[in-house]
């Protein structure tokens, strides 16, 4: 298959396969994309050999995140069925995953992210979850934020739309940030020749189901209660409809908090 907004490589003899966002600058991760994304976990789900999932934006930039104008209200069933099918498949694979940031990491960017077992990043990473700024809530950060920040940080960037930077990230747990001038890929390149290359692959992906058995329990279980409550209550509010649709005129929204 020729991929037009990924691309598909392989690194150290089939043991590493990293997925890049080629769409830069904002590498937004529209349906389309997703479609490329989910066709590849799809042909991974045979590579017995796999040991690492690698995620990367192409340029300055890991993701922007999702696409506004697919969240309005005749396309958001479509995205989320879209964007959700990729974690439900990720969950499927069971490889160990990684994403490698530099600059903005926000809304669905930063929840592919967060799905992640491990998050390299440079000092020019930022993420954040600012759909409510928009009267809109993340689905999937609102199921796995606390799961991996606890859940006063989950509140937090929830709730406030803030962005964290590099040096906070690091503090709450959430990425390992590279060495000062290093790039977040070299840093990652050697942590996996160090830490999973040694690995059995078969083993890490019985271990992955292990130590993950309640996050992957949550994501299969109550990221269809988020959708549902996105798409039956959320999209049916004035305030979330006026939100996008300011955002894609770009103007100020006018709230009737309703």
């Amino acid at each position: 298959m020729e991929y037009k907004l990924i691309r598909s490589e392989t690194y150290q003899e089939g043991a590493v396969q990293k997925i890049i966002l080629n769409s830069p600058k904002a590498n937004v991760l529209e349906a389309a994309m997703l479609g490329e994304i989910n066709a590849v976990l799809d042909d991974l789900l045979n590579h017995k050999e796999l040991k690492l999932l690698v995620f990367e934006g192409e340029g300055k930039h890991f993701s922007f995140g999702a696409s506004v104008p697919e969240h309005t209200k005749e396309n958001a069933a479509m995205m989320l069925k879209a964007f959700h099918e990729m974690f439900f498949k990720l969950i499927r694979l069971a490889v160990p995953t990684m994403a490698v940031v530099r600059g903005q990491c926000l809304g669905g960017g930063m929840e592919l992210a967060l799905f992640c077992n491990f998050i390299f990043a440079d000092a020019t990473a930022r993420f954040g979850q600012p759909e409510i700024v928009l009267g809109v809530f993340p689905p999937p950060a609102s199921v796995m934020l606390s799961l991996k920040v606890g859940q006063s940080y989950a509140d937090d960037l929830a709730l406030t739309g803030r962005s964290v930077d590099a040096a906070e990230a690091l503090r709450i747990g959430l990425a390992r940030i590279s060495e000062e001038g290093q790039d977040a890929w070299e840093a990652a390149d050697k942590w996996i020749a160090q830490h999973i290359l040694p690995k059995s692959a078969s083993s890490l992906r019985i271990a992955n189901k292990a130590v993950r058995m309640n996050f992957f329990r949550r994501v299969l279980e109550d990221l269809p209660r988020m959708e549902g409550l996105y798409l039956k209550e959320l999209m049916e509010s004035h305030d979330a409809n006026e939100g996008i649709n300011a955002f894609i005129a770009k103007r100020k929204p006018e709230w009737k908090n309703e």
